[in-house]
């Protein structure tokens, strides 16, 4: 019996899947174990907790101006070198990583990674121009599944390489990875997407979505508080393994890390189809305003827990709550925007979460020089500031009078 061949859409599925699932798989390594090589980088174990922060805050800091651009490049060039792009920066970024002789080096390593960023919203782009209409949710909830399911494994299987072969060799085991992604891509689909022929330049292309971000009071409103509201997990994330480290006394420390950060990925599994479905059924500003209240609550709850196991507990329900209320923000973005300006407006969906991978890790190499259980409640500060400024936002009109 024959074969039948597989489709273009369920080949581009299984492909992206794939792809984002060793990204973040990828990343979540980098992040949970760059506190414990720092000391031998030559960092100074007291000096650790600033360089956590500064290194997380320049890297992302790098990556943010070009975040505009990559839509209106792959508008004009086309999505999958665009694509590929991401694949490729992860490449150099993780081998540099792999050999960095010091903390220079390992911090530009960083900032190459951070050139990545923006595929998410090109390869949706492209699964539902090539999905037919009544398998489009069911493509993208595949393709999405994949990016929580990477966080949870790769700290999880990361941790007892790291404790056994060194820091180095899994990046180098990354970057391998990433270049066969790279090649996996490139040669696995074809893109029916098909370059618009302009005489704008990129500069306009990219400022057209950001004006109309201005002229909305709400949308003006709305992006900075969602930035407040995210900041704080973004400062709290990045120090947990420090907490852990601090916590744990045994002799697989990267073990212990992956452990804890895969039990907060688990959270998220949990949690994010649990609010969803609240959303649905009550509300999604009600969700997000009530949910965020009772995270600026929980964030007090890791801080007083000075045992690893309560605070492995105790991670895994914020950072599931978190998550789940960064999903549900994304249709308060969808719902403040018409329909004639939606795509562009969504184009810049993550660029509150970004610009709080940049300014929460700025204030966590302050708060946590003094001590690493102090990012949780600067974590709950961000986030009820972020509350007050989101209720506001919500109560502005869609577009000037």
């Amino acid at each position: 019996m024959k074969m039948r061949p597989i489709s273009g859409w369920v080949r581009m599925t299984i492909l992206f899947t794939i792809a984002g699932f060793f990204e973040v798989a990828a990343y979540g390594q980098v992040s949970a174990f760059t506190p414990l090589y720092l000391p031998h980088l030559g960092i100074e174990a007291a000096a650790v907790a600033f360089w956590v922060g500064a290194i997380t805050s320049f890297s992302n800091f790098v990556g943010l101006p070009f975040l505009p651009f990559w839509g209106a490049l792959a508008d004009r060039y086309g999505r999958k070198p665009l694509i590929i792009r991401s694949f490729v920066a992860a490449f150099v970024a993780l081998s540099l990583t792999a050999v960095a002789p010091n903390v220079w080096v390992f911090a530009l390593s960083r900032a190459i990674q951070s050139l990545g960023l923006g595929n998410t919203g090109l390869i949706l782009a492209t699964l539902a121009e090539q999905t037919p209409p009544g398998r489009i949710a069911f493509a993208f909830g595949i393709v999405n599944g994949a990016n929580p399911l990477g966080g949870f494994v790769g700290p999880l299987v990361g941790g007892p390489v790291v404790d056994r072969f060194g820091f180095p060799a899994l990046m180098a085991a990354d970057a391998a990875i990433m270049i066969g992604l790279v090649f996996m891509l490139a040669f696995g689909y074809r893109d029916g997407f098909v370059p618009k022929a302009t005489s704008g330049s990129l500069l306009r292309m990219a400022g057209e979505g950001i004006l109309l971000i201005v002229r909305s009071p709400r949308l003006r409103a709305l992006f900075p508080a969602l930035f407040l509201l995210f900041a704080g997990w973004m400062l709290a994330f990045i120090y947990v393994p420090l907490v852990v480290a601090r916590l744990y006394t045994g002799s697989d420390p990267a073990t212990a890390v992956g452990i804890v950060l895969g039990a907060g990925g688990l959270g998220i599994f949990i949690a994010s189809p649990a609010i969803g479905a609240l959303a649905d059924r009550y509300g999604k500003p009600q969700t997000l305003f009530v949910g965020c209240a009772l995270l600026a609550a929980l964030w007090s709850v890791p801080f007083f827990t000075r045992e690893l196991l309560p605070f492995t507990v105790a991670w895994t329900v914020v950072n599931g709550l978190a998550a789940a209320l960064f999903s549900v923000s994304f249709t308060m973005l969808s719902a403040s925007a018409t329909d004639a300006t939606r795509g562009r407006v969504m184009t810049f969906a993550y660029l509150p979460a970004n610009l709080g991978f940049v300014v929460g890790p700025a204030i966590g190499s302050l708060v946590a020089s003094v001590d690493v259980f102090l990012v949780f409640p600067a974590a709950a500060l961000l986030t009820v500031l972020g509350l007050v400024a989101v209720v506001y936002a919500w109560r502005q009109p869609l577009a000037s009078p």
